[in-house]
């Protein structure tokens, strides 16, 4: 597959940006807005962690500076030395808990950390997703959650 040399381009600032961005701050958040006619929730992840020898954070259902604050509230918690593990209940500052679930796919959801680490999808940098509490109260798998299913898909049942 050949790109054309505009991409190619936009392509080459967008790696000097992000790697400016990491080396500043040491991780970046990746955000993906999604159009009306996807199906998929918009989500944002961190390139960085890997890094630092821990998986990315991805947060699936919030929008944008929601998504910004919480990946870099946790992985604040990361980069000063805690190490994150499936399970884990996480607060962040606001009322509701996050819980740590490993992403099984995150090559089908990484493409920016991928590119900035150069692997192929087949062999992606690891992955946690952040699940969040409603604020009316319970985790997706909790009876009588009060988000449809598909406001925050369960890990691995979503993609890019």
């Amino acid at each position: 597959m050949t790109t054309d040399p505009q991409t190619l381009a936009w392509l080459d600032q967008e790696d000097s940006r992000l790697a400016q961005t990491i080396r500043a701050h040491r991780v970046a958040v990746q955000y993906v807005m999604r159009g009306e006619e996807s199906d998929e929730p918009p989500f944002g992840y961190t390139v960085g962690l890997f890094g630092v020898g821990h998986p990315e954070l991805v947060v699936v259902g919030t929008g944008h500076e929601s998504a910004c604050g919480l990946l870099n509230h946790v992985a604040g918690l990361v980069l000063a030395g805690r190490d994150l593990v499936p399970g884990e209940v996480v607060t962040h500052g606001r009322a509701e808990p996050l819980v740590v679930e490993e992403l099984p796919n995150p090559g089908e959801v990484l493409y920016t950390a991928n590119r900035f680490y150069q692997r192929p999808d087949e062999f992606s940098v690891p992955a946690y997703q952040l699940t969040w509490a409603h604020r009316d109260g319970g985790f997706p798998w909790d009876p009588g959650y009060p988000c449809p299913p598909e406001c925050q898909p369960r890990p691995g049942t979503w993609r890019a």
